[in-house]
């Protein structure tokens, strides 16, 4: 019997999950199937209830459900409760239990590509769950000092204070979006994480925000990292390429994440060669 897995999105015709799933099942030669499926925001308890229903083995969660189905489930693994979000679903038993391969597929993508994570100062741009996760997974990958920066200062402030006493081996601090302060927090950056969606589909906006950053006040050794993988090549890391910096695509924590998740669903290593290749056809 073919066993079933997918992901519960809306909308989630976009997701590259399914081709690299499928792919990672295929070169595994497992008898199994990763589907998406368009779950409306009112039907999400209902799709919850079929995971069981079905027998669905595991099912990855994608905006706009990522922190409604928490309420929804008998366990919430204490990392995701600190991002507050979940992406991945999973069967213990009869338990249905969820948990965050975000925070950790960042960490395993930065250090893939060659970036030293421990004693990092790291800034973090964005104040959402693309932010909370970075900076949960930063700060268990040992990262000496993280700066959240938002264009509202309390929403910064509000994220740090929520994640400090989970994360008690890292400075955490907050600071505005704005130049002087940017300036401030980049000159002692070594890795800057571009968090938020405002380079999400490039253009105009796009190039605005990254004129706005004062990337020329990062030392020369920094690292910068767009999570934004739509487009790959987006108007940061131009900029921070311009600027002779070394840079980390978006595509790598996708990657790493459904890696992480595929190896709690089947117990087995991710084929992760397959899986990039999947997501880059």
């Amino acid at each position: 019997m073919t066993d079933v897995y997918g992901i519960f999105g809306w909308p989630v015709g976009h997701s590259r999950s399914p081709a690299m799933h499928n792919a990672a099942f295929a070169a595994l030669g497992l008898d199994a199937v990763y589907v998406p499926f368009a779950v409306q925001p009112d039907k999400l308890a209902d799709a919850v209830r079929a995971v069981r229903a079905l027998g669905l083995r595991g099912v990855n969660v994608t905006l706009p459900h990522k922190t409604h189905v928490m309420a929804l489930l008998d366990q919430v693994e204490s990392d995701a409760r600190a991002i507050g979000a979940v992406n991945t679903l999973y069967l213990d038993g009869e338990r249905l239990c969820g948990t965050n391969t975000d925070a950790e597929g960042l960490a395993r993508a930065l250090r893939e590509g060659g970036v030293a994570l421990t004693d990092a100062r790291v800034t973090v741009l964005g104040a959402g769950g693309a932010a909370r996760a970075s900076v949960v997974g930063l700060a268990r990958a040992g990262a000496r000092t993280i700066t959240v920066a938002a264009r509202r200062l309390g929403e910064a402030q509000a994220l740090v204070a929520s994640l400090a006493p989970h994360l008690t081996s890292t400075t955490l601090s907050a600071c505005a979006h704005e130049p002087a302060a940017l300036h401030a927090a980049f000159a002692h950056t070594d890795l800057l994480v571009q968090a938020t969606s405002a380079t999400l589909d490039g253009g105009p906006p796009a190039d605005a925000f990254a004129a706005s950053l004062p990337l020329p006040a990062l030392p020369s050794s920094a690292v910068v990292t767009d999570l934004v993988y739509r487009p790959l090549q987006t108007a940061v890391l131009g900029r921070a390429q311009a600027q002779k910096l070394k840079t980390v695509d978006g595509l790598g924590m996708l990657l790493h994440q459904g890696a992480l998740a595929f190896e709690r669903w089947t117990g087995k290593p991710a084929p992760i060669a397959v899986m990039r290749r999947a997501l880059n056809g």
